[in-house]
């Protein structure tokens, strides 16, 4: 973009462009890995009734800690991970982005590392705050050298290094003994290992939170958009030492959560039986994607994701993509050649997807 003269932009910033996948019409939308699965009428009905209650003292700010909401997400991590931990171990802002730029805005004084490909948000927020990043790197497959990253952050000693599990865009997840061994190596170098979790419910792997008591300086990122469904309502959370989210609230800004955001997220959690009872129908819908995708003769990279990136059709990309949103699917094209990724749908949006694939390639 050609900023005008007069605007002072800093100038790290202006080659830079907006993050956002497009959003357009489409009677698939399969691009920005969503639960296609929309709140009950029941759960509408418990959030009007909170959002209701709560408008009676709008003229009022909220709660600026989120303490009930903070104790719940507690809660609910300690039932899934068989852990011990309060709200002092847990910070919630609009949606896990904030989260990423409050870590950034509190320790990123030094160097940031991630391996790419993965979630384009964490080097782009980075470069807004003013920190040093540096790309490491994957293996041919996507998946994650264990010793290389290790080895890159003895050389690198950043002060915060980053890993997605799963990681996005490319479905892959680690084991908790190798996130102990990135954690081990972060140590010996004085950084923090973050491990954002965005689409942890849908992995089969333990969880990075149990690492947390005997690793402080390990920071597990989570969010409600993907497996609780919640998307539109821009919660995401921090699992960390109670010293971190002291840091934290260093540089939130004052009443960073609305009262009506927090009303609701507390009633998605009182119903969180309900909304994750929809991540093994999607599970079992992914295994059934990729089975249809092989069988139209194209390769799958391992998914433990609500999405599956996909190759071996003979179109460029772009191209391949534009062809299927012609055909109401909109997926993501996610920048490395040759791959596109689809979310995982509801079965009308899946069975559409690969009708749509099967005519075009």
């Amino acid at each position: 973009m050609n900023w005008p003269t007069w605007l002072p932009l800093r100038s790290e910033l202006s080659p830079l462009t907006p993050y956002g996948a497009p959003q357009l019409p489409a009677q698939a939308s399969l691009n920005t890995n969503e639960n296609p699965y929309a709140p009950s009428p029941s759960l509408q009905k418990a959030i009007a009734e909170a959002v209701l209650k709560v408008s009676a003292d709008l003229n009022r700010y909220p709660d600026r800690d989120a303490n009930q909401l903070r104790t719940k997400l507690a809660n609910y991590i300690n039932s899934a991970s068989g852990t011990d931990f309060s709200l002092n171990n847990i910070w919630a802002a609009n949606g896990s982005n904030e989260i990423i730029q409050s870590i950034f805005l509190a320790f990123g004084e030094g160097t940031a590392l991630g391996f790419n490909p993965s979630y384009s948000m964490h080097p782009l927020i980075a470069k807004v705050c003013r920190t040093n990043w540096v790309d490491g790197k994957r293996n041919a497959d996507f998946s994650l050298n264990i010793d290389h990253a290790i080895a890159e952050i003895a050389s690198v000693k950043p002060l915060i290094t980053f890993i997605t599990t799963p990681n996005n865009p490319t479905g892959g997840s680690i084991s908790i003994s190798e996130i102990q061994n990135l954690a081990d190596a972060s140590a010996q170098v004085g950084g923090l290992l973050i491990v954002d979790e965005a689409y942890a419910e849908f992995s089969s792997q333990k969880s990075a939170v149990t690492l947390i008591e005997k690793n402080p300086h390990v920071l597990v990122i989570r969010t409600m958009s993907k497996a609780f469904a919640f998307a539109g309502a821009r919660v995401g959370y921090l699992v960390c030492d109670s010293a971190v989210k002291d840091a934290m609230m260093l540089v939130r800004l004052p009443y960073h959560l609305s009262a009506i955001t927090q009303a609701a997220a507390c009633v998605a959690i009182d119903f969180k039986d309900e909304l994750l009872g929809y991540v093994a129908t999607l599970i079992s819908a992914r295994e059934s994607l990729v089975q249809a995708l092989h069988n139209l003769g194209l390769q799958t990279i391992p998914t433990s994701a609500n999405f599956i990136l996909f190759t071996g059709f003979k179109a460029d990309a772009t191209k391949l993509w534009s062809e299927l949103l012609g055909k109401g699917v909109l997926i993501r094209d996610v920048g490395l050649p040759g791959y596109l990724r689809v979310s995982v749908g509801n079965e009308a949006e899946n069975t559409l997807f690969i009708s749509a694939l099967q005519e075009l390639i």
